[in-house]
């Protein structure tokens, strides 16, 4: 037998375990061998390089990982999934290194180190898709040492998370990723390989570590500027703003002081710029600031 899940397998583990993949967890369950080592593939990773993988399902990815060489930290919070995944990978790799954690990865507050006792310096994982940019951002933050990201996301959130400034499909989770490095999208997934079949198409979308262009409390910063401006996207900023600076007028000077137009829009500024502002301070202190 093959050291990956093929397609009966995938439904003879999730019979015995008695679960049905729900669109509330968005679980859509990868049985596809030639996928898995080709997302294992273009991930790019250093030789027995520790990989932080979110949302191991059944362990289609997670026996991919482990087949070419890398220790694994999973985070699975269906406790049945979690419970069975190192019995999985004890039958078709006993010799693999794996350390499974369970619980909710949105609220996990650290990692535990990968099976050798190293760092994960890698996160490779198909995420649900429901959850998937809360989760990335929430672990990149956590895990300033992971260098190296390769995610299956739906499409049109992996052509979210890698587009550029005035882009249709640009917004909030663009900016904020974008603190971590570049984006791009380095393959697609085909439907057929998910049990169930999903409703929506898949893509590979990565990215490797750049240095931080600013402090933690300019990130979080960013992050409150960044939820304005595109929380009322069809507003110039100086009225998107003004509930962050207290004032339309507050807001205008800000982004005055910062070298930008207070009649563009959000989806007109890059990183460097939202960074920029929030530098920035109006004439007279800034209203309401501070880096919660």
């Amino acid at each position: 037998m093959s050291g990956l899940l093929g397609p009966a397998e995938v439904r003879d583990l999730a019979a015995l375990l008695d679960v049905t993949p729900t669109k509330k967890l968005g679980q859509n369950f990868v049985h596809d061998a030639n996928t898995v080592r080709r997302i294992v593939g273009t991930a790019a990773l250093l030789p027995g390089e520790p990989v932080l993988e979110v949302g191991p399902g059944l362990g289609s990815l997670t026996l991919g990982l482990l087949e070419a060489g890398h220790p694994v930290v999973a985070i699975e919070v269906d406790a049945r999934l979690a419970a069975q995944l190192p019995q999985t990978v004890g039958a078709l790799q006993p010799e693999a290194a794996l350390a499974v954690v369970t619980a909710d990865a949105l609220r996990v507050d650290a990692v535990p180190d990968a099976p050798g006792g190293h760092r994960p310096t890698a996160l490779v994982a198909n995420l649900p898709y429901n959850i998937s940019v809360p989760v990335l951002l929430h672990l990149l933050a956590l895990e300033p040492g992971v260098r190296r990201v390769l995610v299956m996301v739906q499409a049109e959130v992996g052509h979210r998370l890698a587009a550029e400034p005035g882009s249709k499909v640009y917004g909030g989770p663009s900016v904020k990723a974008a603190w971590y490095g570049q984006w791009r999208v380095e393959g697609q997934v085909s439907r057929q390989v998910f049990w169930p079949v999903p409703n929506v198409d898949s893509v590979l979308v990565g990215m490797t570590r750049a240095d931080a262009p600013g402090t933690e409390a300019e990130r979080l910063r960013v992050g409150e500027l960044v939820d304005a401006a595109f929380g009322q996207r069809r507003k110039m900023l100086r009225q998107a703003l003004a509930e962050v600076y207290g004032s339309s007028a507050a807001a205008t000077a800000a982004l005055e002081a910062a070298g930008l137009d207070p009649t563009a829009r959000g989806e007109q500024l890059g990183l460097a710029e939202f960074v920029r502002l929030a530098r920035s301070e109006p004439v007279g202190g800034r209203p309401g600031g501070g880096a919660a």
